[in-house]
């Protein structure tokens, strides 16, 4: 099924929650009892899903031993052997070797097959509504490509909800100064200035929550034919746990390595996904953040260490390019959407140098971009699409513009760095209050 289908189209195709329900009544059945669930969602991944799944399963044989337990693969149609080798990955015959304790049971196992559109949100849909089912205590989900997941990730995940009461776990991770730069630039200041609970990966993709928060998420039964159902699930599942009022954690992962890749050569639908959803989610919660004037940060759990990172390497002159061409593709719409100053400067910086040295996008002018945009795509009859197509020019620059300001930072100073981006957020939420007040109302 195309990635590109609008919710008009795949509405008529995406089960209800008692649909659902019923048509998982099998896995259901099968882990019944189970407290704690771990699902793995998976697209094409039979080079990596067999690691993933032996590192959950010592995961839980090896602190869980005593608690029931349950894997659940969410295939989303994939064409290769990825189900029948997730459910064939065992740890059976090296237990030892894995420092498992002796007589340690094997948690149950079960499939999952996409209902409605291809996408992550509908991958984990089932896991929200098994979790919802049987009644769990807590559960996680990992990604299916993970090269870097040890079986202590399993006890970092679902231990916060366990013994501290969390409800929703994000991770933390070391990752490349120039990886995750949606998480960097949108996702990360965005959402700590908004709902003023700092959490360092909003859209990480591995994640521990509380049975309440399975089910909470399990009966919204209205949010599965918009974007959350392809690649807005995790900023979702973060805002609304943290809007909601739930317990918020964070824990310390080391490093996430999979398939680090150029921002400007492979930014594919995931930015529309994810930045449509926030501003979708920032409409639906602006009581919550036109009150919000200070942020905390969300507890942190887990041991500190560093470890290594993928390297990556960025075309700062072809996101320059891009840039430029976007801004006189997207003329009308900018204007439209921008307020006059800040589009004045945008033009300014289009129009300068395009030297990689000396081209700059500063965060403040990124700032009011984003501010204008989010306000303009909560406007009744807007096109959100259309405005983040227009949008994404403007992102290749302010990532090209901090590929150069941190270009002699180490990772430590690269992250101190962006630490700083919520504040400088947070620092301009009465412009974004004003904007608000002047073109939806109050």
């Amino acid at each position: 099924m195309d990635d590109h289908r609008r919710p008009a189209d795949f509405a008529e195709v995406t089960p209800s929650l008692e649909e659902l329900t019923r048509n998982l009544s099998e896995q259901i059945d099968e882990v019944q009892g189970a407290e704690l669930i771990v699902g793995i969602p998976c697209y094409d991944s039979q080079a990596t899903v067999a690691n993933v799944v032996r590192a959950v399963e010592t995961g839980l044989r090896r602190h869980y031993a005593d608690v029931a337990s349950a894997i659940v693969i969410l295939d989303s149609g994939s064409s290769d052997a990825t189900v029948a080798i997730g459910m064939g990955a065992s740890t059976s015959v090296d237990q030892d070797l894995l420092l498992i304790p002796s007589g340690a049971p094997l948690p149950k196992r079960v499939a999952t097959t996409l209902e409605g559109i291809r996408g992550k949100g509908n991958a984990l849909r089932p896991l929200f509504t098994i979790g919802r089912a049987v009644g769990a205590r807590a559960l996680a989900c990992v990604d299916s490509d993970l090269r870097s997941i040890t079986p202590v990730w399993v006890e970092q995940l679902l231990g916060p909800v366990l013994e501290h009461d969390a409800d929703h776990v994000l991770p933390m991770y070391l990752r490349h100064k120039h990886d995750a730069t949606i998480t960097n630039s949108v996702a990360y200041p965005m959402t700590a200035a908004l709902y003023g609970t700092e959490v360092r990966q909003p859209i990480g993709g591995d994640f521990g929550f509380s049975g309440r928060m399975a089910t909470m998420w399990a009966e919204q039964d209205d949010l599965w034919t918009t974007e959350v159902a392809r690649f807005g699930i995790d900023i979702w599942m973060t805002t609304s746990a943290i809007a909601g009022g739930y317990r918020v954690a964070q824990t310390l992962l080391g490093s996430k390595l999979h398939a680090p890749k150029d921002p400007g050569e492979h930014l594919g639908p995931m930015f529309h996904q994810v930045v449509g959803t926030m501003f979708a989610l920032a409409g639906r919660f602006h009581g919550v953040w036109s009150a919000v004037e200070r942020i905390a940060p969300a507890p942190v759990f887990g041991f500190p260490f560093a470890t290594g990172t993928d390297p990556l390497a960025v075309n700062v002159a072809g996101l320059i390019g891009k840039f430029r061409d976007g801004v006189v593709a997207f003329a009308p719409d900018l204007e439209d959407a921008l307020e006059a100053a800040t589009l004045a400067r945008v033009r300014e910086v289009a129009n300068g140098s395009p030297d990689p040295e000396r081209f700059a996008f500063p965060l403040e002018l990124w700032i009011d971009v984003v501010q204008d945009l989010l306000v303009v795509a909560n406007l009744p009859g807007a096109d959100p699409d259309r405005l983040i197509d227009a949008m994404i020019p403007l992102y290749f620059a302010r990532t090209a513009s901090f590929v150069r300001e941190a270009g002699g930072d180490d990772q430590a100073a690269a992250e101190h760095r962006i630490g700083t981006y919520p504040a400088a957020f947070l620092a301009r939420k009465d412009r974004l209050r004003s904007r608000w007040a002047d073109v939806i109302g109050s």
